[in-house]
């Protein structure tokens, strides 16, 4: 047993991935996930040592009371690996520009997550409630912070400032910050070794595809650019965000259609994307089932996915000058050699050839190349932001 574990948490809004992480390996000891917070059929669903085990939570549950299910009934459980965790490591969405880079969690920073919160209203008030949770749970052990938005920091302002008045940005900070920063930050250090350079040397564009879902390019091991703005709203077509639209159709929404500004927000967050799009459903497993099948929605909805996916990573290519791979991940990244084949074939003009065995061989875990020999290099790697939140907590206790 390693001495090395440390217990990841993720509050989404309404759920809470957690992981016994063992920073030297990756290797998770327990893993689960509570869900359905505040409905009747909330839950909570764990793996350790191989076996799987699921429980009630009842309608009353949420973050607070799921953390400590964790640590009353699970953790207890396994005393030799409870007693073995140094540190607690929360996943933040939301840095803004105060946090650059990982952090141990004082007061100062609770309240920097606090004053992001409103350009993450359905994340870092949830992640707040966590490391609460988690602050008495666990009084003694570290907890760290590991933002989304950490990794794209390193942007230059050509990138990331809007061409809005410049005072909104001085003023506000309204400006394109990012997300699953920690995600593509692993994805790219996997595909230098895959492809056997120096991540300082390698210039990658990474799709990491789920129902959220974002592009970057990264250069040297530094995100210079991203499809994700100011919040996840923005850039690629998602499981019900619209992602980017032209601007005045909120106007028009609003003055012509008598739309609120809420039901706007709510409609192009929730009712938009691959869901608006088929008018079926925000699952890739249903849309790409549906379109084998000839439905006309579910075919437009895949069509269109693909083609704003092609079109901004034949785009980051400007940033980075030299492409040595791109790189899928994220659910529909990893498992989806539909719409990877797709997307590859729109990018004809890179010359792309895709290797349909490898192609195929390329799912549920399994990370590799997807090309032919003859062409630039396109690779499938699953994604594991709860290792990098491990390594960073550990990294800070050191």
């Amino acid at each position: 047993m390693s001495n090395k574990l440390v217990l990841v948490l993720n509050c989404g809004s309404s759920s809470l991935k957690f992981a016994v992480i063992d920073a030297s390996t990756g290797d998770d000891q327990i893993s689960g996930l509570a869900e359905c917070f505040g409905l009747e059929d909330s839950r909570i669903k764990w793996k350790a040592n191989g076996e799987k085990q699921v429980a009630s939570l009842g309608a009353f549950t949420a973050h607070r009371e799921a953390v400590e299910y964790i640590v009353d009934n699970i953790l207890s459980a396994h005393p030799q690996i409870a007693e073995q965790i140094l540190a607690i490591g929360h996943r933040v969405v939301h840095g803004g520009e105060k946090f650059t880079h990982s952090v141990i969690i004082d007061e100062s920073v609770v309240q920097g997550i606090e004053d992001c919160a409103a350009l993450a209203p359905l994340h870092n008030p949830a992640h707040l409630i966590g490391i609460r949770a988690a602050q008495a749970a666990f009084p003694s052990q570290p907890q760290v912070a590991v933002f989304d938005t950490a990794f794209h920091q390193s942007m230059p302002e050509k990138a990331f400032i809007y061409a809005l008045p410049y005072k909104l940005y001085r003023e506000n900070s309204i400006r394109r910050y990012g997300m699953h920063g920690t995600s593509h930050l692993f994805v790219s250090r996997e595909a230098a070794k895959v492809i056997g350079k120096n991540i300082e040397e390698t210039n990658v564009i990474c799709a990491h595809l789920g129902n959220g879902a974002s592009v970057t390019a990264i250069k040297g091991g530094k995100s210079v650019d991203t499809s994700m703005g100011l919040t996840p709203l923005e850039g690629l077509v998602m499981g019900t965000r619209c992602g980017d639209i032209d601007p005045s159709i909120i106007h028009h929404l609003v003055s012509r259609l008598g739309y609120t500004l809420d039901e706007v927000n709510n409609l192009m967050n929730k009712q938009s994307g691959l869901l608006g799009i088929s008018e079926l459903t925000n699952d890739c497993r249903g849309i790409e089932e549906a379109y084998e099948q000839g439905h006309k929605g579910a075919t437009l909805a895949l069509d269109i996915f693909c083609y704003r996916l092609a079109k901004y990573i034949a785009s980051y290519t400007v940033p980075l000058g030299r492409l040595d791979a791109l790189v899928f991940t994220g659910g529909i990244g990893e498992n989806s050699d539909l719409i990877r084949a797709k997307v590859l074939n729109l990018l004809e003009i890179f010359s792309f050839e895709v290797d349909d065995e490898r192609n195929k061989a390329a799912r549920f875990g399994n990370q590799g190349q997807i090309t032919t020999d003859k062409g630039p290099i396109a690779l499938v790697i699953p994604t594991n932001e709860e290792w990098v939140i491990a390594e960073d907590a550990m990294s800070l206790l050191k």
